[in-house]
């Protein structure tokens, strides 16, 4: 039987840097509509989801998804790990496809690529990025990871680090050391070259990680402060407000207008280590 891939985004309204940006105004769509539409795309993903929060801030993110019919869940505000065990539980996946709902310029065909590699290679966890150390080849905010619903399983009994909890899949490849290279086969769906590497964590754990073939991995197109939500509004403004563009059409729109990414160019990525302190109180 053909295993259900469920894609769920995560956000809530009480963002450290940019609170209630899920819900911010993306040429005439929250950006939370735009980053549910786009991961919806995806031709290998089953079913979509939201995983918000059941903190009473995101009481609003849940009654804007009942009132436009995206399927959502509500979970713990700080232990993303349990939020996306608990709605995998709920919608019965076989594969979890990690969002985050500050990425709308999100890629269904990379999207593809992470879902059919774990398919077609028997590897627990991928993902086309991973934090430092590990080099990332894609843009910044059209990060994918997915993982089996078994060994998420495992991960939400046995980890216990915050930043493991916070970071949802930090446990599956902390430490890995990647020893071989082979080169990505193209998707029967979605035609597409990426390279690829994989290997196994301290923890057992069989890891793979696409890269792109050229490095735009200092690109950043994700939104966790004001000048990036501009630079969004002005990426969308010159798509019409449509949101059917894909990732290499802003990479050609961004070369050719590279003023577009001087709006954002001073923003510091947060990186593993970032832990939301109200957590730990």
């Amino acid at each position: 039987m053909k295993p259900k891939v469920v894609a769920i985004i995560q956000g809530r309204m009480s963002s450290s840097r940019l609170p209630g940006k899920i819900l911010a105004d993306l040429a005439g769509q929250p950006m939370l509509t735009r980053v549910f539409v786009r991961t919806s795309r995806a031709a290998t993903v089953t079913e979509t989801v939201f995983a918000t929060t059941t903190d009473p801030s995101d009481d609003p993110v849940a009654e804007y998804c009942d009132f436009s019919g995206i399927p959502f869940t509500r979970g713990s505000l700080y232990d993303v790990l349990d939020r996306y065990y608990q709605a995998a539980k709920e919608t019965k996946a076989d594969i979890i496809v990690r969002i985050t709902a500050d990425c709308p310029v999100m890629d269904p065909a990379l999207i593809d690529d992470v879902v059919n590699t774990i398919l077609d290679g028997e590897y627990d966890f991928v993902c086309n990025r991973l934090p430092p150390p590990w080099q990332r080849t894609y843009p910044i905010g059209l990060d994918v990871e997915a993982c089996t619903f078994k060994v998420l399983e495992k991960a939400w009994k046995e980890a216990r680090e915050p930043q493991h909890r916070e970071h949802a899949m930090p446990y599956f490849y902390e430490g890995v050391q990647f020893e071989s290279k082979v080169k990505g086969r193209k998707s029967d769906l979605r035609p597409s070259t990426f390279d690829l590497e994989q290997g196994i964590s301290p923890r057992g754990f069989c890891v793979a990680l696409l890269h792109h073939p050229t490095d735009f991995g200092d690109y950043r197109w994700t939104v966790d402060t004001p000048e990036d939500l501009e630079f969004m509004r002005q990426v969308y403004a010159r798509f019409d407000g449509r949101d059917d563009f894909t990732w290499k059409e802003v990479l050609d729109l961004v070369h050719d207008e590279p003023e577009l990414m001087k709006i954002n160019a001073g923003v510091q990525h947060k990186t593993l280590k970032d832990i939301d302190k109200r957590a730990l109180k």
